[in-house]
């Protein structure tokens, strides 16, 4: 009579490795639900935000040159730039993006005197660079310290579809007083955060 032996590993009909069906399932999801996560980082990446490097000092005291930021690309397709907001646009005539700040829309009636900007007529509470306008001052100097006689709109009313757009250093910025005013069409979008150097990680404050 002819007994049965007992099957060694790797005898049997299932192999040992196999995992119950439940377990191959939960991996399955898993691994949909990570190949998700990785397509979305990348339309996230590529179709929403982009990282853009400062290059330069003309938003000093505020950024700095070498600093990585994130540059929000969808905001304005949902409505206009508003001003004092921070933003990233193309230069066609100098072959890359800036970094400025927005001064005026369209409509607006802006003057740069001095340390003085106006828009309409009302003096701008430019409390972003208040501190080193302040420190200027009390040295007897003017934190615009220079005169550009290039200047072609200090005194001018920002057309429709542009914008009035400064650099925080004013003494060493090209912008809107040199460059013109800014075609929205050419904004890539808003500075909305800090993320390197680590130590600098901030929500930029518009």
């Amino acid at each position: 009579m002819q007994q049965d032996l007992p099957q060694g590993p790797g005898e049997t009909g299932e192999s040992s490795q196999q995992l119950p069906p439940k377990q191959k399932n939960e991996v399955l999801e898993w691994l949909k639900a990570i190949a998700i996560a990785l397509v979305l980082v990348v339309l996230i990446r590529w179709l929403l935000f982009k990282p853009f490097i400062v290059d330069g000092p003309s938003m000093k005291p505020n950024f700095h040159t070498g600093e990585r930021v994130i540059v929000n690309e969808i905001l304005y397709d949902i409505r206009s730039p508003k001003k004092g907001e921070v933003i990233v646009f193309h230069v066609p005539s100098e072959g890359r993006d800036f970094i400025k700040r927005v001064i005026g829309v369209a409509g607006d009636k802006v003057k740069v005197e001095g340390d003085v900007v106006t828009v309409n007529g009302e003096p701008v509470n430019e409390t972003y660079i208040q501190g080193v306008i302040d420190d200027a001052h009390k040295n007897n100097s003017l934190y615009n310290d220079k005169n550009f006689p290039n200047e072609k709109f200090t005194d001018g009313t920002v057309p429709e579809g542009h914008i009035f757009v400064m650099g925080d250093n004013r003494s060493d910025s090209t912008d809107s007083r040199m460059i013109g005013y800014v075609p929205l069409g050419d904004i890539v979008g808003r500075a909305d955060l800090i993320f390197w150097p680590v130590k600098d990680i901030e929500l930029i404050n518009h």
